[in-house]
């Protein structure tokens, strides 16, 4: 199937990827433009994979106001380079992330962040509750994994959806910047204040 290039513009407009890349994805999904943006997805997050090991080491601490001064965001997120984090798409990605930090109210930055007993609380709780309202013991666990899939979507960052396009997580939208930019990036840490409450 040929590839016009008005199709090659607009999913690059959507996506951010390269020309060739774009071109490339359109013609492996026939046109069809969801397939490319889904292809185009699975190998950002490939070269996502492949940048884990380096050293982020630069990068910027964002800081949101929101709600006439009522909610306040830092949020540092760093990267390899200097001049990536410079670069407008690394301050823009900055920008999502404390605007998503002052919307949702996360507690953690990763799963792996989740203190343990945090967790084992929280799953003893999901239990009892399944308990109570009668669920079949044969099904316990899945329904505790899904309940506690359903905690870390509220309370880590990461795993939060986002909050411009709910289909996509958090994670979705830095691996997207990591394909984009070239470089590792990562979500440091962030402080949310809101006034009159205690820290």
């Amino acid at each position: 199937m040929a590839i016009g290039p008005e199709q090659v513009k607009t999913l690059r407009e959507k996506t951010g990827a390269g020309m060739m890349d774009c071109k490339r994805a359109l013609e492996q999904a026939n046109g069809n433009e969801d397939e490319a943006i889904r292809i185009l997805r699975e190998k950002g997050i490939a070269s996502a994979a492949k940048r884990e090991g380096r050293q982020a080491s630069e990068g910027i601490i964002e800081a949101y106001i929101h709600g006439g001064g009522k909610i306040g965001v830092l949020v540092e997120i760093n990267s390899e380079t200097d001049f990536v984090a410079r670069n407008e798409a690394f301050r823009q990605l900055a920008r999502e992330l404390a605007m998503q930090i002052a919307a949702n109210n996360p507690l953690w930055v990763n799963i792996e962040d989740v203190p343990a007993e945090t967790l084992e609380q929280e799953r003893a709780i999901l239990r009892a509750a399944a308990e109570n309202e009668g669920r079949p013991a044969a099904a316990l666990e899945k329904i505790v994994e899904g309940r506690v899939r359903k905690f870390y979507e509220t309370n880590v960052l990461l795993e939060q959806p986002y909050i411009r396009d709910d289909k996509r997580k958090i994670k979705d939208l830095v691996n997207d910047a990591i394909a984009k930019i070239g470089e590792r990036i990562v979500v440091r840490r962030f402080t949310r204040y809101r006034v009159g409450e205690q820290g």
